[in-house]
């Protein structure tokens, strides 16, 4: 298992921990595909695509980072709904997941990337701040991913309201550093300088 799908099975566990139920997006467009919780998109090829290089969410994680050694004496199968014992697991994990170190040799570079869209500032009818999240559902059906996996977005072009959680292409410039949000702590930054839906997707297996 990769540390980046180790990430989305520990965010359906936060789900399972805090007994909140998961709820099926209503927000999809109509005809798009139907993601469920937890549902990645094809990773990207590395290519390069003009003058944006293609990223994978992995590469936002340092190659040392071992996550799963945060979760070697916790064993999730013995909790169980009402043992106030996961109520100190999900915070214990949570401020690991807010600490996650980045990758600093990303800063300044220029990158297109696809994810899926968290609004921050809407008006309704605009979005003008988002997040990039690596899988559906992801600050909203269930807790934030570590900041390594989330990307904090200002596009140069405020985006249709109607991308609300739906997955997009992201060009921009990375940026380096934490950034605290009501959906999540962002480990990086990208000035979005063009943002588009990502077409004909079909979600990973898990």
């Amino acid at each position: 298992m990769t540390a980046s799908k180790l990430c989305a099975v520990v965010g359906a566990s936060f789900l399972l921990l805090a007994a909140v139920p998961q709820v099926q997006a209503q927000s999809q467009a109509a005809g798009a595909p139907q993601y469920q919780v937890g549902d990645r998109l094809a990773a990207p090829a590395g290519s390069a695509s003009g003058p944006f290089r293609e990223l994978s969410w992995d590469e936002l994680m340092p190659a040392d980072w071992k996550p799963e050694a945060l979760f070697a004496d916790i064993n999730l199968d013995e909790l169980g709904d009402n043992d106030p014992r996961a109520m100190e697991v999900l915070q214990r994990i949570r401020e690991e997941w807010d600490r996650a170190p980045v990758v600093e040799r990303l800063a300044g570079e220029r990158v297109r990337i696809p994810g899926f869209l968290v609004p921050l500032e809407t008006n309704g009818e605009q979005i003008s701040e988002f997040l990039l999240v690596p899988y559906f559902g992801a600050c909203v059906h269930v807790p934030p991913p570590p900041a390594n996996q989330l990307i904090h977005v200002i596009p140069d072009k405020a985006v249709p309201a109607g991308y609300n959680m739906l997955p997009v292409w992201v060009e921009g410039v990375m940026a380096v550093g934490r950034i605290d949000s009501d959906m999540g702590v962002a480990g990086y930054q990208l000035r979005g300088m063009k943002v588009e839906e990502y077409i004909d997707t079909e979600p990973l297996p898990d």
